[in-house]
């Protein structure tokens, strides 16, 4: 009877060892407060969401925040030190021009706070990936998205080389993506003629209507594809002289929220891309 009472147990204990181990492992990750957009949208596509105290207050910002519905379940902070400190987190992650008097408070109050700059390029996408992982003990989640990111370069890179064109990122009142940016390295990462660099924009500036038409670009990236113009900066991208240089049909969307950070929504972006090239070289094709 001891005997088989002692199976037992062990079989038990073997059966409750994982789950205690899980849930051991789960209240052992960081207690985390973000204060900034890009690091809002790298915890959300990271962290456990139990981690998650706090998003900063753009968190929910459609517009410009790639997992804005994910951050409908969390808490959104004021962009203030103070309903940070009241939540006493293990971490806060910021950007290294979040508001100063918040970042000095926070340090002053012996709180851990990790600084995070703007993303220009996908290598450094992928560095804060990981470093975010390592942060929060969420290494293996970010390794597996650094891959996924990998793997959508190659699929876009693929389609790009297959249906080459030249690209002109614009946006309203003509304002011109330069070849330092997040959306520049991406075309340059894939294999894309980005007009920019043709025409020395190294940073964003805003050109005329009569420089955008001499360029002669073969694809016109934006940010928006209706035809409403709510006022003249919009309506400088529905002028019939655009129209005839860059048909609606030669234009490729990729929304503001998939490149205002670097982190997971590149993925997005990246398959966007693959799947408008193949577009551009179907249609092609078929007016030869």
């Amino acid at each position: 009877m001891a005997r088989r009472l002692a199976w037992l147990a062990a079989v038990v204990l073997a059966a409750l060892l994982p789950v205690v181990g899980a849930a051991f492992a789960q209240a052992s990750l960081p207690r985390v407060a973000s204060n900034n957009l890009c690091t809002d949208q790298l915890l959300l596509a990271l962290a456990e969401p139990s981690q998650i105290l706090g998003l900063g207050p753009y968190a929910r910002d459609a517009q410009r925040a790639w997992a804005a519905d994910r951050a409908t379940s969390h808490r959104i902070l004021s962009g203030h030190a103070e309903d940070i400190l009241v939540m006493k987190p293990d971490l806060v992650v910021a950007g290294r021009f979040t508001r100063r008097a918040t970042r000095e408070m926070l340090r002053a109050q012996g709180v851990r706070l990790e600084e995070f700059d703007a993303v220009r390029t996908i290598a450094e996408a992928r560095a804060q990936i990981l470093r975010m992982g390592r942060l929060i003990r969420r290494e293996a989640v970010a390794e597996r998205l650094v891959a996924d990111i990998d793997a959508a370069v190659e699929r876009a890179r693929a389609r790009a080389q297959a249906s080459p064109v030249r690209v002109l990122p614009v946006q309203r009142r003509g304002w011109v993506t330069g070849s330092a940016t997040l959306t520049s390295e991406m075309l340059a990462t894939i294999g894309v003629v980005n007009v920019a660099a043709e025409l020395g924009l190294r940073a964003g500036r805003f050109v005329s209507l009569e420089v955008i038409v001499a360029a002669r670009p073969d694809v016109l990236l934006v940010t928006r594809d209706d035809e409403r113009a709510e006022d003249q900066g919009r309506a400088l991208l529905l002028h019939p002289a655009l129209e005839r240089t860059a048909s609606r049909t030669r234009r490729v969307t990729i929304p503001e929220r998939l490149t205002t950070c670097g982190g997971p929504m590149l993925i997005e972006a990246l398959d966007l891309l693959a799947a408008e090239f193949e577009r551009l070289g179907g249609a092609r094709a078929a007016t030869r």
